[in-house]
């Protein structure tokens, strides 16, 4: 009987985009949680969580649905105040840290924020603006190029699939090199198998360069390297 083929493997990722920095002093500063709560109306979902992330480290929070994984994002980002504790960067309160703060973090939410009357092309540079990110045309024709969108640059949002638009959303990583922290919340998210490859090799040279990651992922992450420091939030489940 013929042994049935193999199943294809998965396009090789695109070369990245030349990009002109990475993370820089910025990036040696301590982001520490320290004894933080995070509370949801009346419902207490984590107590007492001690964390440091560190310069090159890819932290993968796990937990089970509601346990508050995207509430603790937003408390990293800076978007939400803790029940108890403090988020510090370089030992100063986010909220004493002000714009030092907002200039070295990227924070990618569960929705894409994408505007379906514009192009692919349009809503990357949109978003680029609307965080304060310089990136010409070039850059980002380069960075859709990536993700595999390049013949798609003028096709209207409308258009796209839930994993086209995700890849739109995650081209602004590659405008943001230099950013010392990425706080991405479900990133691979209604990625096909190409996608989460093309997302892989982004995550892995940015911690490479000495960029910090926090992220929520519901796929196994055991293969990338360097390897994710896993923060279980059952462990601190109030």
């Amino acid at each position: 009987m013929p042994t049935p083929p193999l199943p294809a493997a998965p396009t090789p990722a695109a070369p990245l985009p030349a990009v002109s920095s990475s993370p820089g002093t910025q990036a040696n500063l301590p982001l520490a949680l320290e004894g933080l709560a995070c509370r949801r109306g009346e419902r207490l979902l984590f107590k007492g969580l001690d964390h440091e992330v560190l310069p090159g480290q890819i932290v993968w929070l796990r937990g089970s649905n509601g346990r508050g994984k995207t509430s603790l994002l937003r408390l990293i980002a800076g978007l939400a105040a803790p029940a108890e504790g403090r988020v510090t960067w370089g030992g100063v309160p986010l909220r004493k840290a002000g714009a030092a703060f907002c200039q070295e973090l990227l924070y990618l939410a569960h929705a894409n924020a994408l505007k379906d009357d514009l192009t692919v092309l349009e809503s990357l540079a949109f978003l680029a603006r609307l965080h304060g990110q310089h990136a010409d045309d070039a850059l980002l024709a380069a960075a859709l190029k990536h993700f595999g969108l390049h013949s798609r640059r003028n096709a209207a949002v409308r258009t796209l699939s839930q994993g086209q638009r995700r890849r739109v959303a995650l081209a602004r990583l590659l405008l943001a090199p230099a950013k010392a922290l990425w706080v991405l919340d479900e990133p691979y998210d209604a990625l096909d198998v190409d996608g989460c490859a093309l997302l892989d090799t982004v995550l892995q040279r940015h911690a490479a360069a000495g960029g910090r990651i926090v992220l929520t992922s519901h796929l196994p992450l055991s293969a990338m390297q360097p390897e994710p420091v896993t923060l279980e939030l059952e462990r601190y489940a109030a």
